[in-house]
């Protein structure tokens, strides 16, 4: 479907507009009205037997103030790309399940589709590379509890940018207002300590002194979040409350994971607010560092905070997040409403630029990338170094990627210079999950398919395998 988001590729979406009617209350024929086609023609859109066309988009635009992003984002299981993930863990391997298998079962059963998703993300695929999170994993728990809210917690962000506009009536330095709000308003000081006092801790609360006591590692950006997440606690604790008790966490690891990611968001929401900040965006082309120089804040916490833009009627562009270590492990990782399986799965491609960064410490890596399926995006990477390591410590550095499909880039500050339409670095989705048969670089093959070894030729690539 040209012009709808999705590059030119038809959009079968017969579950998004299920789920939209069902939500609205409308019958087909009600439907069918209100978007000026044929009860016929919404029936054969829902069995994903005809495409959704851009005029259809547009009036979904219209009279519901509907996201089209959530018709491609929003398939069973993640769409065809995340359930042949599923499919890839070494218990199908004898099922010998292709693609098109796939896209028919999407199609013709898509609450069955979704209800395995479910069932196997919650018990877990043993941890092999490309499968679901092992089970009882706290950190997953709480990926999949950001991932239903793509990462935007409008209660949150309508707090924190109320109490912002606020303090920016009364100072200009937001660090000095939080620490007056927090003084004044619930009898805490905030005191820097040297790091001899405060050895192996960056912040903490002293009930007992009244105070919010911070290291003096801290650069500016990282005291100003840390004195707002204290304050999140305080005076969000209603919002986030809210939100913990809606998600029924078993362990309790999880349910303290998931309130600090809130309270971190709550803090990130008051630094940046969303209306000012979307603007900024926009003004800016998405520039990470300006934006970070705009609003005293750090790079990781701009690309944070970009994952977060889906406010209804004020959307930003949907951006994907994730940080790795030089090993390769991820440590935070943010589709938002990208739906990017980029940074949902285990592995990743040795080729996508997010690990040559560590190369080029403190400069900004952008890459054209295209998936199997091929979905493209724009993708930036940036070393980060937290500031807390000591002469003679252990020094510490992540790589930082952001995303967002090459459809939406063309405004991007980093795309300048990019041929959007041009080729684009193929890439996989790690090697147990790619199928991509002339990968140099490759160093498995794919999960469930069998090797073919040929002792009268070498190829390019040493392991070569069977096909569909």
């Amino acid at each position: 479907m040209a012009g709808a988001g999705t590059g030119g590729r038809k959009l079968l979406a017969g579950h998004a507009l299920r789920r939209l009617r069902r939500a609205q209350g409308l019958s087909q024929v009600q439907m069918a009205e209100m978007l000026e086609v044929s009860t016929s023609y919404v029936n054969l859109i829902e069995r994903n037997q005809r495409p959704v066309s851009a005029a259809i988009v547009m009036r979904l635009v219209e009279r519901f103030d509907f996201d089209p992003r959530a018709l491609a984002a929003d398939a069973p299981g993640g769409g065809a790309a995340a359930m042949r993930r599923r499919l890839a863990d070494p218990m199908f391997a004898d099922l010998e399940i292709d693609r098109n298998e796939v896209e028919e079962w999407l199609a013709a059963a898509p609450g069955g589709a979704a209800a395995f998703a479910r069932v196997f993300d919650r018990l877990g695929s043993g941890g092999s590379e490309g499968g679901a999170p092992v089970a009882d994993d706290p950190f997953a728990e709480v990926r999949r509890a950001i991932g239903r809210w793509r990462n935007h917690f409008a209660d949150l962000d309508a707090s924190a940018e109320a109490l912002a506009d606020e303090l920016r009536l009364g100072a200009g330095d937001l660090h000095g207002a939080v620490a007056e709000r927090l003084r004044v308003r619930h009898s805490l000081s905030i005191r820097v300590l040297p790091v001899d006092v405060l050895p192996d801790v960056l912040r903490r609360l002293d009930l007992h002194a009244r105070q919010l006591q911070l290291s003096e590692l801290l650069g500016p950006s990282a005291r100003t979040f840390a004195a707002a997440f204290q304050l999140a606690q305080i005076e969000a604790r209603a919002e986030i409350d809210a939100l913990v008790r809606g998600e029924a966490f078993v362990a309790r690891a999880a349910e303290r994971l998931f309130r600090r990611h809130l309270a971190g968001y709550w803090a990130a929401a008051l630094m940046m607010p969303y209306a000012r900040f979307l603007r900024g965006c926009e003004a800016t082309g998405y520039d990470v560092e300006l934006l970070g120089r705009r609003f005293g804040a750090g790079f990781e916490q701009v690309a944070h905070r970009l994952t977060t833009l889906s406010r209804v009627g004020a959307r930003g562009l949907p951006f994907f997040m994730i940080r790795v270590d030089r090993a390769g492990q991820s440590s935070k990782r943010y589709p938002g409403a990208s739906g990017a399986a980029l940074v949902e799965v285990e592995g990743r491609c040795p080729l996508w630029r997010l690990h040559h960064a560590f190369d080029r410490p403190g400069e900004v890596a952008t890459q054209l990338v295209e998936l199997e399926d091929g979905a493209r995006f724009v993708t930036m990477a940036r070393t980060v170094t937290p500031q807390v390591r000591r002469v003679g410590g252990v020094p510490v550095e992540f790589a930082v990627g952001l995303g967002v499909a090459a459809e939406f880039a063309r405004g991007l500050a980093a795309a300048r210079g990019l041929d959007l339409g041009g080729s684009a670095t193929p890439i996989g989705l790690g090697c147990r999950a790619c199928v991509r048969a002339d990968c140099p670089q490759r160093s498995a093959p794919p999960a469930g398919r069998a090797l073919t070894v040929n002792e009268r030729e070498r190829r390019i690539t040493a392991l070569t395998f069977a096909g569909d």
